[in-house]
């Protein structure tokens, strides 16, 4: 855990604020790629996951926006109405779930309102590069688009497409016309409502892009539904212990329950934080950060969600 003070809050729409965090005696903070996040403990015991969005070049602070979400459970209300400059929070070390292909000749980078986080730590640090991209953020207006001066005063403002779903007339993105024809070197990039980028990506696979260039970052996971889910065991590989995994609990309430120290953050299958090594069996995959190529794989297992299809799982714990 690293301690940090709030050294500024700002506003960057009505419903987006702007943390800045820094340590107390201005130390430099681990280095961070584009697209990372951080694990930010709130008051009540809250853990929230929030993307880093200053440039990857800055050592001396973090900036996280967060979206005032009217579904919050928590965490960011916690931050809009508990959250002040000068208090003193924890922090985890950045993780990065979401990193830039830098083997792209091209990078395709598409926002979706709070979304624009990472997009935009991206950009920036492309920007340096000098590399090929060009980015597309999507709002409902000008007014909820955060980051937008930011963004007209960078040296990449002309590469950068703004879309106003509710203006007048409708500047909305047209994903058809945008990804109609891929090219093996352009890598797309996409974060924002999960709404939102199933359509990006479903109406990119449609057109023909490949798996390994489609890039995108959860903030959330859709709702489960538990009607079916059935009973079945884990066996720890370290002691061979067989643990039932009753219908009714995941397997990371029981691993807690036992008083297991597994590490976990979100409880929802978005952050990757619990994830073990899967050595035997067939698990049900119902996380969001893997992508789909990892769920084939079966090389990990998230046991604060998934469930598994084979009468026994063998993790390695």
């Amino acid at each position: 855990m690293i301690d940090v003070n709030v050294v500024s809050k700002s506003y960057e729409t009505d419903d987006i604020c702007l943390l800045e965090l820094a340590r107390p005696d201005g130390a430099a903070l681990p280095p961070f790629s584009a697209g990372a996040h951080i694990e930010l403990h709130l008051p009540g015991g809250l853990v929230r996951q929030y993307s880093l969005c200053n440039h990857p070049s800055e050592s001396h602070r973090y900036e996280i926006g967060v979206l005032r979400d009217p579904e919050s459970r928590g965490g960011s209300a916690a931050v809009h109405d508990q959250v002040n400059e000068g208090d003193a929070l924890q922090i985890s070390e950045p993780r990065n779930l979401f990193p830039l292909e830098h083997s792209a000749e091209h990078h395709l980078l598409i926002a979706g309102g709070i979304g624009v986080t990472p997009i935009l730590c991206m950009a920036e640090r492309l920007a340096h590069q000098g590399a090929s991209f060009e980015m597309h953020y999507c709002t409902r207006n000008a007014d909820q688009t955060a980051f937008r001066q930011r963004i007209q005063q960078s040296d990449f403002a002309d590469r950068v497409s703004f879309h106003h779903s509710r203006d007048e007339p409708s500047t909305r993105m047209d994903a058809a016309a945008l990804l109609g024809s891929p090219k093996p070197g352009t890598h797309l990039y996409v974060c924002g409502p999960n709404p939102f980028m199933d359509h990006v990506l479903e109406t990119a696979r449609a057109a023909g892009w490949e798996d390994s260039q489609l890039h995108r970052e959860y903030f959330a996971a859709e709702a489960i539904n538990h009607d079916d889910d059935g009973a079945f065991e884990v066996q720890l590989a370290s002691s061979g212990e067989v643990i039932e995994i009753p219908a009714d609990k995941s397997v990371l309430e029981v691993l807690l329950d036992k008083d297991m120290d597994v590490p976990f953050s979100c409880e929802e299958g978005v952050c990757g934080t619990c994830a073990v090594r899967l050595l035997e069996g067939e698990p049900d995959h119902r996380d969001v950060f893997m992508t789909p190529a990892e769920h084939a794989s079966n090389e990990e297992f998230a046991p604060c969600c998934s469930r598994a299809k084979s009468k026994r799982l063998v993790l390695d714990i």
